[in-house]
């Protein structure tokens, strides 16, 4: 089946969905959805902002893994994706290095990424898996005065079910192969266990995945490089002493270990040339306590957490170290000028010196450790007045160790002990203190107005030191500095609802977000361009949300504004070896949003998403289109990796086959449109990334209360190559890095209850 008449198919199916209303991202049930989106109990459909609830059992029937499989059930949700551990999740076109623009929640707790060497701890957002999942709430727009920095483009939050006084359990296990590589197997088992009655009870869960690699390094001469296994679990304990407290404590552990899933676009579909092996490691500990009491009417809740995340990275830069093996390399490097070649025995040491470095990488390994904790007092959303008021409080320290080190020519390995080029070491601390509050009043019965603020403080102090320096690269060696900066500020929010019906809410709102500023750690950088300023920006939007024909029909939409100014992007020191953080100018992002869901019959559901964002440069980048900054943008130039069209659906039947059997069917499918990777189209560097659309099909039988199910499935149904991300750099020499959807994946699930 060619692609264009795939592309047809899925737009008109699409259109027909919305026409029919099939455009939510949780399954047509029926039953009320209720949200904790504003920090207290709400229905999905009376909830007066842009909200997706994604249920649990969609999750499942879907084969969800990871909020990066998410990006198909909800609109303007989208993922820059350099592979496992390596993804940024972006909200409606608010994409850029730095600090997340997006806030990542499990549960009460947020999380965020690594900075690496370029300040960028947006660009690695912790992936637990999504396997007895209650529900995950895609929060659209800004979220600043509820859940802070992070959040202005909008929150992701991931609920897991929690133990319960009743004794349960679960497996879900999958065999599978992958077009171009080999079997993958999978399995997760959850069990819960009441251990005192009524006051007590633990819920465990568990898994373990292994996934043969499809990208072949022709270079090394090694096959499926990117094999993946993940393994790990959660241990939740749920505490009631009375009928008003209740505490949570919990226990999450990740770990992954795979080599990069880039493959390079000239070498052929793929294959990799790199002359490295480029694994990656990545563990992740997560402890959190939440207790909840309620004063009959007012409840206070106190969360707090504490996260260790070890991370180690290998980038191949063997080919930017032998283009420096040159002449005029020489002179640039040597005699400051590559107008004055070396010769004689200047050159002959020069290249001695490159040749000792020809194969080399990059070998990051980096350590997070990050408190934080919340404190509020909120109303329990019985009466016309609802509100809530807390504090909030973060400390997160970032120790950085980034070698350049030799590997081993013919394997492609790292050499142990190390043979170390150049390395410097960043110390990174982040501090923030908040206080934040909304309320929100009934004025009729159909008229709705709601206020909110955030105050926040941020301090940020670095450190750091090269202590082996390298011509090659620029790295001159720099004695332990220290660098500082603060800010604070405040940001509001403010919306109107009004039920135009009993079954229509139209909404308003006008919403603030933000990020902090800070200082680059880039060893040596100039001084003005050490430091960088917060971004911000202003969403307007208005909505409308509907639910007809009886409940079986919901169809939502809302059309958005947004200014942002200050916007920080990552660039690059002339010689293309090192990345900062820096800000450049403002954008502005318009958008149309629409989803729906339909059971026209008993047993089917329809639903799916759309979403429409222009999202370009308001003003020329400070030096754009000039020898210092090629790749910075001009006015009305588009965001990177934003797609101006996006579109999910899905459809899913259930019937009866026999006594107590039934037949099972969904189908799930999505269209991402076309990006460029950089503002300049034309700047040597920058690689447009393609459209593409991706169906998985799921076919099974089930026992009809759910005690257990068998289903064949079959992931990326038209082995479309589905590149997700393609990059190219100095460090790359002009190559095509891209990321794609794993080939076409057929296998068979059972999962049971017991």
């Amino acid at each position: 089946m060619s692609k264009t008449f795939r592309m047809s198919f899925f737009l008109a199916a699409t259109a027909l969905a919305g026409v029919s209303g099939a455009a939510v991202a949780q399954e047509a049930t029926g039953d009320e959805i209720i949200i904790t989106a504003l920090k207290r109990d709400t229905n999905l459909q009376d909830t007066p902002i842009s909200i997706s609830a994604v249920t649990g059992d969609t999750i499942a029937n879907s084969g969800v893994q990871s909020i990066s499989d998410l990006n198909a059930s909800v609109p303007s949700l989208s993922f820059v994706d350099g592979g496992p551990s390596q993804r940024r999740v972006v909200i409606r076109g608010i994409q850029a290095a730095g600090e997340p623009t997006v806030g990542t929640y499990y549960d009460e707790t947020p999380v965020t990424g690594v900075i690496g060497a370029g300040n960028d701890a947006g660009g690695s957002t912790p992936e637990l898996r999504l396997f007895d999942v209650e529900r995950v709430e895609v929060l659209r727009g800004p979220q600043g005065t509820l859940y802070g920095s992070g959040s202005m483009g909008g929150t992701l939050r991931v609920i897991y079910k929690k133990p319960t006084n009743e004794f349960d359990a679960a497996i879900d296990t999958s065999l599978s192969a992958t077009k171009h590589g080999g079997a993958n197997f999978e399995a997760s088992g959850m069990v819960n266990v009441p251990i005192v009655q009524d006051k007590l009870a633990m819920r465990a869960t568990g898994f373990y995945r292994k996934a043969d690699g499809y990208i072949d390094n022709t270079t090394l001469r090694i096959k499926d490089i990117n094999e993946q296994k993940y393994y790990g679990g959660r241990l939740l304990l749920r505490a009631t002493p009375t009928d008003d407290l209740t505490i949570d404590a919990a226990y999450y552990m990740n770990r992954s270990r795979t080599d990069t899933p880039s493959w390079t676009l000239e070498a052929g579909k793929n294959n990799s040339d790199a002359l490295t092996r480029q694994p990656m490691r990545d563990d992740v500990d997560l402890f959190s306590l939440t207790a909840a009491y309620d004063f009959g009417g007012v409840v206070l809740t106190a969360a707090g957490s504490y996260m260790e995340r070890d991370i180690s990275t290998v980038s191949d830069v063997s080919r930017f170290i032998r283009s420096t093996r040159t002449a005029a390399g020489c002179g640039a490097r040597l005699n400051g000028s590559a107008a004055i070649p070396c010769a004689g025995t200047q050159l002959t040491d020069y290249y001695a010196l490159v040749d000792s470095q020809s194969t080399s990488a990059l070998f990051p390994q980096q350590n997070m450790e990050a408190w934080t904790a919340e404190l509020r007092l909120s109303s329990d959303g019985t009466g016309p007045l609802n509100w809530t008021i807390g504090g909030f409080f973060s400390d997160r320290d970032i120790h950085v160790e980034n070698p350049q080190v030799n590997a081993d020519p013919v394997t492609g390995a790292i050499i142990y002990p190390l043979q170390i080029a150049t390395t410097r070491y960043i110390n990174d601390s982040l501090r923030q203190v908040a206080a934040f509050g909304e309320v929100s009043y009934d004025v009729t019965d159909r008229l709705n107005l709601t206020a909110g603020v955030r105050y926040f403080r941020y301090d940020k102090d670095i450190n750091g030191e090269t202590t082996k320096g390298s011509i090659l690269v620029g790295a001159v060696v720099r004695p332990l500095s220290f660098v500082s900066s603060n800010e604070d500020g405040t940001a509001f929010k403010f919306n109107a609802s009004y039920k135009i019906t009993d079954n229509v809410l139209f909404y308003a709102e006008a919403s603030q977000g933000f990020r902090p500023g800070g200082a680059n750690q880039v060893i040596g950088l100039a001084q003005e361009l050490t430091p960088y300023t917060s971004d911000s920006l202003w969403n307007y939007e208005a909505g409308l949300k509907t639910t007809m024909l009886d409940r079986k029909l919901t169809l939502n939409m809302d059309v958005f504004q947004i200014d942002w100014s200050d916007m920080q992007i990552s660039t690059r020191t002339p010689n293309g070896a090192f990345a900062y953080i820096g800000n450049a100018g403002s954008a502005r992002i318009r958008g149309f949003e629409l989803e729906g869901s339909l059971r026209p019959i008993d047993g089917l559901s329809i639903s799916g998403n759309l979403a429409y964002l222009d999202a370009k440069l308001t003003e020329d980048q400070p030096n754009a289109g000039t020898a210092v900054a090629p790749a910075a943008g001009f006015d009305g130039d588009r965001i990177p990796f934003v797609p101006k069209f996006t579109a999910g659906l899905s459809a899913q039947y259930v019937w009866g086959l026999a006594e107590g059997l039934n037949g099972f069917f969904r189908m799930d499918a999505n269209h991402v449109g076309g990006s460029w990777s950089d503002f300049r189209p034309a700047y040597v560097f920058t690689r447009y990334i393609d459209d593409y659309e991706v169906a998985n099909l799921r076919v099974g039988v089930e026992e009809a209360d759910n005690a257990w199910g068998v289903y064949v499935f079959v992931n990326n149904l038209f082995d479309d190559t589905a590149i997700t991300r393609s990059t190219s750099n100095a460090i790359a020499q002009n190559r095509t890095l891209v990321n794609n959807v794993a080939p076409r994946t057929v296998g068979l699930n059972f999962r049971a209850n017991f």
